[in-house]
């Protein structure tokens, strides 16, 4: 595996979802080895970044999630720097990092998505619960793995739903529930992966669900018909697409009860962990996790 070179696994880091991160990150670190590459952790909340250069290394493998990470902020510092690297590039990255932007390209493109609005301290909470109609989700805009999120069925609990959003994010969004069920799509290079069915236990596809319980219901094959299966593959690679996405990411999108998708949010550097979604719709598809890896290696690109 010299083709590589020296790689950088790039993990941890200072957001919120470090510790998401460092799963992810040694899960791939451990598959890369397995396949005979030089493969290295790097933690950006350890060390520098200019130490990739003083230390040799040939390319980076990000799996570093939420801010600095998945925003754009690293791959502009790594095409400054000439080191190839895994995933979206700076635009798509930033982008895709901000659910608010991302749903507006989406719509301009005129793909499908839940109504929303902004919210900000003046936001009349009452009038937008009745555009929008009960439940609604309420949610940070640039923030991952649920922090922040919650699930509002009574006007009354809008305020606090939005003071937590607000913890983590100055742009908030509330957002219309759609009751058909969440799904989700992985891209790699230009081939959407089958999609999967999401099951929570839970009030909702919360962190716990994503990354520690053992009862969230994982569907793949998902369960649709072969035409709507072959629908919505199309519907994410084209949203992946319009955001400038390369290399691999995840769309996720829910169905309403006529079966119609909408298009929720996209993932630009998304999770590896055990209860990892790519990582389940490769093997769905034929490709083991240290196959995914290195197939993620492989789209590795500068600018």
């Amino acid at each position: 595996m010299k083709h590589y070179g020296k790689v950088a696994v790039m993990m941890g880091g200072s957001s919120s979802e470090r510790e998401v991160s460092l799963m992810s990150g040694n899960g791939v670190l451990k598959a890369l080895l397995s396949r005979g590459v030089d493969a290295h952790a790097f933690d950006p909340a350890e060390k520098p970044l200019f130490a990739l250069k003083e230390e040799g290394f040939d390319r980076v493998f990000i799996i570093l999630h939420g801010p600095f990470g998945e925003d754009g902020t690293l791959q502009g510092a790594l095409e400054t720097m000439g080191i190839p690297y895994t995933g979206c590039g700076v635009m798509a990255s930033a982008i895709g990092m901000d659910k608010w932007r991302t749903k507006l390209l989406w719509q301009a493109a005129g793909l499908p998505v839940p109504a929303f609005r902004l919210l900000d301290e003046n936001s009349d909470l009452d009038r937008v619960a009745a555009e929008l109609g009960l439940p609604l989700f309420i949610k940070p805009a640039c923030e991952g793995s649920s922090f922040g999120v919650s699930k509002v069925k009574q006007a009354g609990a809008m305020r606090a739903a939005f003071d937590g959003a607000r913890k983590y994010d100055a742009l908030v969004l509330a957002e219309r529930f759609i009751g058909g069920g969440e799904y989700t799509c992985a891209i790699l290079g230009d081939r959407a992966l089958p999609t999967i069915k999401i099951e929570p236990a839970a009030e909702f596809y919360d962190y716990e669900a994503k990354y520690f319980r053992d009862d969230t219901v994982y569907r793949c094959p998902s369960g649709l018909s072969d035409a709507r299966e072959a629908e919505v593959r199309e519907l994410a690679r084209a949203a992946f697409q319009v955001l400038g996405g390369t290399g691999w990411g995840r769309i996720d999108f829910l169905l309403d009860e006529a079966g119609n998708p909408y298009l929720l949010e996209a993932n630009t550097a998304p999770g590896m962990t055990s209860h990892s979604l790519v990582p389940m719709a490769a093997r769905q598809a034929g490709m083991s996790y240290e196959d995914l890896c290195l197939a993620v290696l492989d789209l590795a690109h500068v600018g």
